[in-house]
């Protein structure tokens, strides 16, 4: 992985992978199409996806992996995209953001998924005119499948509409993923809730602190996409036809519901840390409430064994028949006593 602290003086528009290094090559996935058609092609060279590109059909092209920094910039100079842009790409700790610019309009996200752990990639789609460029950080699934099948089979309204309908639904589908991930960790939130008021234990305590840095991390990832569609939808470009602000605003709506649900969970998770330090609390102080009361029982039992556990010659009680029995019968009077009293109290 590349250090971000190799950046600092460099010049504006440097583009630097910031991310986890790969070996894979670098897949470029062409879909074209129209009411009528779907193209649908792979390449792994820039040059031949461009002989293949036909102008009067809606382009889609899926780049998968920005560690091949020369690839990126060949792709910007081929379609005209800032230097800022490609370095925003390639840096995978970029913030979410929407950014506008004469001959493009580009959009910067998290994708976030599980796999063993919650994990996120950086997205990137650029919307030109008939056409939109995804950058994926990595290979393999995501949340694209569905759009893939819906340009394939024809269905819904996709092939119907524009490059800039495209580019909504590839948003769509990531905010999408959020609800998904968020059922997840619901879940994992109600079995957690569950042990906490059966048996709270260490391990739990360690799931809460785990649980909250998930929290952290989705928090992070989401809270910026509400800037970016606000954004989106007050740009003034001419590449985002008025037909398709209706469905920016459907997703903006569906982000503050993501949004809402991750706050109510860190309230949960905060409400649930409580509930443990209490509970241990309680189970702290119940153990105190019953060794005080064993002490207070035996403390006066043991003063009487006390003194007549006294090696002294002349006692009076020494020489008695029953002076045994008598002690005996003293201490299980106070012994009852006590605990008479403290049911009676409650205590018990």
């Amino acid at each position: 992985m590349h250090d971000l602290q190799n950046k600092v003086g460099a010049p504006p528009g440097t583009v630097i992978y910031y991310g986890e290094d790969h070996k894979e090559k670098v897949k470029i996935t062409l879909i074209e199409y129209n009411e009528t058609e779907v193209v649908e092609k792979d390449f792994y060279d820039l040059d031949e996806c461009m002989n293949h590109i036909n102008p009067i059909l809606v382009k889609w092209i899926n780049v998968d992996g920005i560690h091949k920094v020369d690839l990126i910039e060949r792709i910007g100079k081929q379609f005209n995209i800032h230097p800022l842009t490609l370095e925003d790409i390639v840096n995978t700790s970029q913030r979410a953001k929407f950014e506008d610019f004469d001959n493009y309009v580009v959009s910067m996200m998290k994708m976030i998924y599980y796999d063993t752990e919650l994990r996120s990639e950086q997205l990137s789609v650029v919307l030109m005119e008939g056409m939109v460029i995804s950058f994926q950080e990595v290979h393999g699934g995501d949340a694209f499948d569905m759009i893939r099948n819906r340009i394939r089979t024809g269905k819904g309204r996709i092939r119907k509409m524009g490059a800039d309908y495209l580019a909504y639904a590839l948003i769509d589908a990531v905010v999408d993923c959020y609800f998904g991930i968020l059922e997840k960790i619901g879940d994992k939130i109600e079995l957690l809730e569950d042990d906490l008021i059966s048996n709270p234990t260490k391990e739990t305590m360690q799931q809460l602190h785990f649980m909250k840095r998930e929290m952290i991390f989705v928090r992070k990832a989401v809270w910026p996409m509400r800037e970016l569609i606000n954004n989106l939808e007050r740009s003034e470009t001419e590449l985002i036809k008025p037909s398709t602000d209706i469905y920016l605003r459907d997703v903006h709506d569906h982000t503050v519901r993501v949004i809402d649900t991750v706050e109510t969970y860190r309230d949960l998770l905060s409400g649930m840390m409580d509930i443990y330090l209490s509970s241990v609390s309680n189970k702290m102080n119940e153990i105190m409430k019953v060794l005080t009361i064993i002490t207070t029982i035996f403390v006066p039992v043991t003063f009487i064994a006390g003194v007549y556990g006294m090696n002294f010659k002349y006692m009076p009680e020494l020489e008695s028949a029953w002076g045994y029995i008598i002690v005996w019968l003293v201490m299980l009077a106070i012994i009852g006593s006590l605990l008479i009293y403290f049911r009676k109290r409650k205590w018990l």
